[in-house]
């Protein structure tokens, strides 16, 4: 069994990409191999919710978070509250990772030791960019570009993959149009 990374963009899909995400993920699955992810919105999100579709123990499956399931939980309220994102994707996300945690608590990969905050969290997401690079065989990673976002996390991922030296599939959407 291979381990296949999936990164992504976490602010902005369309109904291409989800459907895109959603068939790389079944393939995936069907031939026996597992996922590894980062736990985020969208992209990932979707990509775990199509993997327990065929996983329904959640063996192979992985979810690096930054921090611990309570801070993640208190980080995606806060940025519901700022009006970031709404409150249904947070706590749809919330409940996704707590699910997760209650059928196969090791599939969601905490860091306790990490010390989150707004002032550290690009550094510790680029940090379990790193994780899910370290856990993967391989890499598929769905760049979206938006006029508030490069992705500049997945270029992160790719990056890390490349030098890695594992092989990495990239699917680019822009939607700054």
């Amino acid at each position: 069994m291979k381990w296949i990374g999936i990164s992504g963009g976490w602010r902005h899909v369309n109904k291409k990409i989800e459907d895109d995400v959603r068939r790389v993920v079944a393939e995936i699955m069907q031939r026996g191999d597992g996922i590894v992810s980062g736990g985020a919105l969208n992209v990932d999100s979707i990509s775990l919710d199509e993997a327990v579709k065929y996983d329904h123990f959640c063996e192979r499956i992985r979810v690096f978070l930054p921090t611990t399931l309570n801070k993640y939980i208190e980080h995606y309220r806060k940025h519901a509250e700022l009006g970031d994102i709404t409150t249904d994707q947070a706590e749809a996300l919330i409940n996704q990772l707590t699910e997760l945690k209650r059928i196969n608590s090791m599939a969601l990969i905490e860091n306790p030791d990490a010390n989150f905050t707004e002032d550290n969290k690009l550094k510790r997401y680029y940090d379990r960019n790193s994780d899910i690079v370290e856990a993967s065989d391989g890499l598929v990673a769905f760049r979206v570009k938006t006029k508030d976002s490069e992705g500049l996390g997945t270029a992160d991922t790719i990056e890390k993959a490349k030098a890695k030296g594992i092989p990495v599939d990239l699917h680019f959407y822009d939607l700054s149009l």
